[in-house]
């Protein structure tokens, strides 16, 4: 079964809630494990206030019990605390749609007569929700060894330098001490600036993110449909995240100018019955299909469209030019984002290791991962022999 969920929820509304199935029995989870990653997602220079006032905590309502999942669907929730400032308020109404946000968008789509409607699911409140199905998934895979990491690899035009062959895991554990989540020391100040001169000037910034995932197995993914192919899934997952415009497998656009020599991960053996190759300058995917090597996927993130400058439009109610009115709002999110995107790829690896292994429960699933077809010659016998199609 593919592992499927749902978020439901407002940003202002009373709760935020998942349901997410298709997980084995005997994964070990509790809120605390969710929690950490909650936290994360509320932590990062350059967040509004709102951020002053949730304390995201996740109540287990359904398939965890003593500890462990059952292979039932689970129940997820996380209770905004904000409501409490709306619950009997008047709201004014919002008729100036904001550029770059799916204010228009949604009324076109579902016919509002206000544009709150919008806002209210479109807010990356939502993603609360992904980070904690995310952090669910996350436990799934360290059964296998497989770890999900991300940080930020450039905000507005202050980009980080980060070594051709990293360790990821230093990488990232440097980008955790620090508030704009970036692994180059040497440029976050510079990064906190850029960020203080767009609070300034009343604007904001996006920025670039990487994320990455260690010890996947090979053989995830297919190439013999497009809608398997892994790669296409990841980006696909990664640019459903609130403000993120585009996403790339390893160094795709830088690559798109290079001659395929300078491109292709070259390959040797490794001297222990295996095959390795010298690079990974594919991201961990060749044809749809994880290589054993790390999957690194870079993620941009245009600004946020709420800004406290505002922005010309027009108002539906009088057909007039007019500015838009500031709604609270980050300067800039990325550095919030990371363990979003972390979550999405996540689900994405988790559910490609479900489809690759089956099985109703981790006991069941451990020795099928252990069986696992790898990079070494034993395990790829060849024919060596002509044959023909044999198609009539």
């Amino acid at each position: 079964m593919p592992i499927r969920f749902l978020t439901a929820g407002e940003s202002h509304g009373p709760y935020l809630t998942a349901i997410v199935e298709g997980l084995p029995a005997g994964i070990p989870l509790n809120a605390e494990t969710i929690n950490a990653d909650l936290a994360r997602r509320q932590t990062g220079y350059g967040s509004g206030g709102r951020m002053h006032i949730e304390r995201d905590e996740v109540h287990i309502s359904a398939g965890v019990m003593a500890g462990h999942t059952t292979g039932a669907p689970i129940a997820l929730t996380v209770q905004n605390r904000d409501f409490k400032n709306w619950k009997e308020k008047d709201i004014e109404p919002i008729t100036v749609p904001r550029p770059g946000h799916a204010d228009l968008t949604g009324a076109v789509k579902y016919g509002y007569r206000e544009l709150r409607l919008s806002l209210e699911r479109a807010s990356a409140r939502e993603t609360t929700m992904r980070v904690a199905v995310g952090a669910v998934c996350k436990a799934y895979l360290a059964q296998f060894g497989v770890e999900v990491l991300g940080y930020v690899t450039q905000i507005g035009d202050v980009v980080a330098a980060l070594p051709a062959d990293p360790d990821y895991r230093a990488l990232f554990a440097i980008a955790e001490a620090s508030d704009v989540r970036c692994p180059d020391v040497s440029v976050q100040e510079a990064m906190h600036e850029t960020i203080r001169q767009a609070k300034i000037n009343k604007d904001t910034l996006g920025g670039v993110m990487e994320i990455v995932a260690l010890g996947v197995p090979p053989g995830l993914g297919s190439h013999v449909h497009w809608d398997r192919r892994l790669d296409a899934r990841i980006v696909g997952a990664l640019t459903s995240i609130q403000a993120m415009k585009g996403a790339e497998i390893g160094r795709a656009f830088e690559n798109a100018g290079l001659p395929g020599s300078q491109v292709h991960d070259e390959m040797e053996p490794d001297g222990q019955g295996g095959i390795r190759r010298r690079t990974n300058r594919a991201g961990g995917l060749e044809g749809g299909i994880t290589t054993g090597d790390p999957i690194v996927a870079r993620v941009a993130m245009k600004p946020i469209a709420t800004m406290l400058r505002g922005a010309d439009s027009v108002s539906l109610v009088t057909g007039e030019a007019e500015r838009t009115v500031y709604e609270r709002s980050d300067f800039c999110a990325l550095p919030r984002a990371i363990p979003i995107g972390e979550a999405m790829l996540a689900i994405v690896l988790a559910d490609a290791l479900m489809e690759k292994l089956g099985g109703d429960s981790i006991d069941e699933m451990k020795p099928r991962f252990e069986a696992l077809r790898r990079n070494r010659i034993a395990d790829l016998p060849m024919d060596n022999a002509v044959w023909r199609f044999g198609y009539e």
